[in-house]
Parts: C-alpha cells; sequence; structure tokens
C-alpha cells in the first residue's frame, strides 16, 4: 500500500510521515496554495494530480480550504480513501463528507472503524484510535507491544515511558499515561483554526488512558 501525505506548508505532517513510514511506503508531495483573502481561481499543476492518484489512500495537511476543496474534487474517485488532516468550520467538514471516502476527523488517533475496503482497513489496523497490550513481570511492565498508535506517534511515546512502572495502582497508572500524551508535542490544535488547544489535547489524553485501562485490565 502506497500513501501520500501532500501538504502546502513544510511544518506540516512531518512526524505523521516519520510514523507511517514505518509501515507503508509513503512519501510527501508539496503544493503551492495561493495567498491572500480574495482568490478568483484554484489551479493545482496536472504533474501534481498524476503524481497523486498513484497512491492509495492520501492525507492531507493543506491550510488553503480552497485547495483541500479542489484537490478532493480532482481526486476522490481515483483514490482509495482520502483524510483530511487539516479543515476549519463544520460547514466545510460537511462540504468534504459528501464524498464517501473522506474521513474528517478531529483528532487522527480517533479513527477506526470496518469498511468495505481492503486499503483504509490495513490502514487502521495499525493507525487511528490507540490500542496496546502490556507485558508484566510480577507486578512491573516489561514491555508494551503498539498495537494501534495514533499516527502521530503519540502512543509510541507513552508505551516507551511505561516501560519499568509498577502496576499495583492501574488506575493511577492509566491518569499517569493520558497526562503524558499532553507532554508529547501534539499539534493538532495548530491544524484547526479557532479550535481550543486544551479540549483536543484532552480527547488524545483519554483515548490513550482508555488503551492502558483497557489493557491493565487484560488478564491475558
Amino acid at each position: 500500500m502506497k500513501i501520500a501525505i501532500v501538504r502546502d506548508e513544510q511544518s506540516f505532517g512531518e512526524r505523521v510521515y516519520q510514523n507511517i513510514n514505518k509501515e507503508f511506503e509513503t512519501e510527501i508531495i508539496e503544493i503551492s496554495s495561493p495567498s491572500g483573502i480574495f482568490i478568483d481561481e484554484i489551479e493545482i499543476e496536472k504533474e501534481k494530480i498524476n503524481q497523486i492518484i498513484s497512491f492509495d489512500l492520501v492525507i492531507t495537511y493543506i491550510k488553503q480550504p480552497d485547495m483541500t476543496l479542489e484537490l478532493i474534487n480532482q481526486i476522490h474517485d481515483k483514490v482509495s480513501w482520502i483524510i483530511v488532516g487539516i479543515w476549519r468550520g463544520e460547514g466545510f467538514k460537511n462540504q468534504l463528507l459528501k464524498y464517501k471516502n473522506v474521513f474528517v476527523p478531529d483528532n487522527m488517533c480517533e479513527l477506526e472503524g470496518n469498511f468495505n475496503d481492503p486499503i483504509i482497513n490495513k490502514f487502521l489496523e495499525k493507525f487511528g484510535k490507540p490500542e496496546i497490550k502490556i507485558n508484566c513481570q510480577g507486578e512491573r511492565i516489561v514491555e508494551i507491544e503498539v498495537l494501534r498508535g495514533s499516527p502521530c506517534g503519540a502512543t509510541e511515546f507513552i508505551a516507551k515511558d511505561m516501560i519499568g512502572k509498577e502496576i499495583k495502582n492501574k488506575e493511577g497508572l492509566a491518569k499517569h499515561a493520558g497526562l503524558r500524551v499532553q507532554h508529547y508535542p501534539c499539534k493538532r490544535h495548530k491544524l484547526r483554526l479557532f479550535s481550543d488547544e486544551d479540549s483536543h489535547k484532552q480527547v488524545a489524553s483519554k483515548l490513550h488512558q482508555e488503551a492502558v485501562e483497557k489493557a491493565l485490565n487484560d488478564k491475558k
């Protein structure tokens, strides 16, 4: 499976690329969005479109909303799935969701589901809502396997942090793991203009806390 990360600013998508590229063939594609408030026409180079549609799954980190919409208009029927990593406004989100193969998540670590499509199912087996397996010796964690992790790498971050921790207080340990996610340099709030930084970090924190709680309570 081949994944393209399409962006119009170099500061976006780098960590996601580094993490996903460990599992799937991934490439960053740079496009140029017009600047300014009033834009008469959106153009995307034909060479760029041809390059993008050679991939199975596309993740967009395009800050310019008109460019995002134009890109999806041109490629939605030529690729398996599209995940929109940057968007703003419920109205714009609803415009994007009219395409049946487009994800518009509030947080990338919320992605989950089982679809009649092997491409998106294969991706969601590895990336999305966190799921881990914890191995212990006695009352101490010796190994954590990330079954499915956040595309940004936050799940691997807390997994490494928990190695060697005692599990006598499972609830406290799960809360600690959730708090550690907030220390991870998550950029989600920067990808949603007018969004609440704390609320998005709290969602990521809660999802990871729940994943740790589930793993700690799994007798296997």
